[in-house]
Formats: structure tokens, sequence, C-alpha cells
């Protein structure tokens, strides 16, 4: 399995900004799919938003829509979120993860269609 590596986390109040970075630890990005996950405590992992490969899809969920921003910079081999307009219900770990076998029986959002996982990166909105 494959490592992914995530950056940008960090605590902002309501209203603030945060990139997140999505980067491959030692291999070279190829996939189908890259999707942003997070997970609050005492919650399930949700989907975030993904991106096809090439950047020619992007799915944002209805709760970050408008205010997230998935993109690809592939000549860094690198995903970033950009989020905008945080709120406290935003407060959870997020992790990226790869689509690297075709998976498509499964939803954009499903967690069992992506095979590549971070560690993830803590995200805390707070007054």
């Amino acid at each position: 399995q494959l490592q992914l590596v995530e950056s940008g986390g960090g605590l902002v109040q309501p209203g603030g900004s945060l990139r997140l970075s999505c980067a491959p630890s030692g291999f070279t990005l190829d996939y189908y799919a890259i999707g942003w996950f997070r997970q609050a405590p005492g919650k399930e992992r949700e989907g975030v938003s993904c991106i096809s490969s090439g950047g020619g899809s992007t799915n944002y969920a209805d709760s970050v829509r408008g205010r997230f921003t998935i993109s690809q910079d592939t000549p860094n081999n690198t995903i970033y979120l950009q989020m905008t307009v945080l709120k406290p219900e935003d407060t959870a770990v997020y992790f990226c993860a790869q689509e690297s076998v075709l998976r498509r029986s499964y939803s954009i959002f499903s967690t069992a269609r992506y095979d590549d996982w971070g560690q993830g990166t803590q995200v805390t909105v707070f007054s």
C-alpha cells in the first residue's frame, strides 16, 4: 500500500481559510481519482471532495460546496484542498486517498473506492 502525506492543517477562527496539501511519499501520483475525506470525533469518515485524473471532473459534498476547492498541481505531484469560510462544524481530521485501481461500482465518496491513504491532518475551527 502506498502512503500519502497530508499537511496544512491547523487552528483557525470561523470565517478563516486553510489550504491542505496531499503528496505521495516516494512515488508519483498515478490515479483515477483523489479524494479528500474528514472524520470528526465520534463520527464516520465522510467524503468532502474528489478530483479525477487530469482534473477534468471535481465533486463536492453539499456541506462544503462553494467554500472548498480541490485542485491538482501535476508538476509538483500534489493535490490541494483550499478551504474558505471555515465553520466550527468543519473541525475534523482530514485525509486524502488515491483510487489507484478503478472501482467505479462504488460512489465517489465511498471509502471502499480508494486504495492508498494518508495519516491525516487536524483542522480545528474555533471562536
